[in-house]
Formats: C-alpha cells, sequence, structure tokens
C-alpha cells in the first residue's frame, strides 16, 4: 500500500524535523525515522489505530508526541497531519477529504 501526505502534513513534518535538528544535532533525523516507523506501522494496520472521525484515524509515535492522523483511502493512505499532542486538537479537521471508501 502506498501513502500521500496532505501538502499541509508534509510542512508539519519538515517544521518538526527543522525544529529537532535546532535542538541536538541529528534529532530532527531521529524524529523523521520514528515517523516513519509509525507510517510503517500504519501501513501494516491500517485499521488498528485509534478513531477519531469515521473515516480518520491516529497513530501516536513511541519516542515524540506526535500522531499521525490518516485516512485509509480506496489504494492508499493520505497522511492528513503530523500533529503535535500538545496542540489543539482538531486543526486538522479541514484537511479531511470525503469518505470514499466502501466499508
Amino acid at each position: 500500500m502506498k501513502y500521500f501526505f496532505h501538502p499541509e502534513a508534509k510542512k508539519e513534518l519538515v517544521e518538526a524535523i527543522n525544529y529537532y535538528n535546532k535542538c541536538g544535532t541529528g534529532l530532527g533525523y531521529i524524529f523523521m525515522d520514528e515517523v516513519q516507523a509509525t507510517i510503517d506501522r500504519i501501513l501494516q494496520f491500517p485499521k488498528a489505530w485509534s478513531k477519531l472521525t469515521k473515516n480518520t484515524r491516529r497513530c501516536i509515535t513511541r519516542r515524540f508526541p506526535y500522531g499521525v492522523i490518516y485516512q485509509e483511502r480506496e489504494d492508499d493512505i493520505l497522511i492528513i497531519s503530523i500533529m503535535h499532542m500538545n496542540r489543539k486538537p482538531g486543526y486538522w479537521e479541514d484537511r479531511v477529504e470525503p469518505f470514499t471508501k466502501n466499508e
């Protein structure tokens, strides 16, 4: 299964990587690896993570206070947000695409 980033999610990822690289040498790349490991878990078990809406779920990273918000679509996964867990909940909701997959 393939995955794609919403443009705002990609922007969030880059901003977080840059922030962590400023905090410590290479820390941003460790964060990026953790996000990738989280996405790999989502790809392996797309229905295993907490539902936020009918067709939107969140998988939390293991080493950083972030959640990957995503939708399972017909043939792929759309990453809606790389959300810091202390950020205002639900700020990403306007990015959600209409549900089209048959349940």
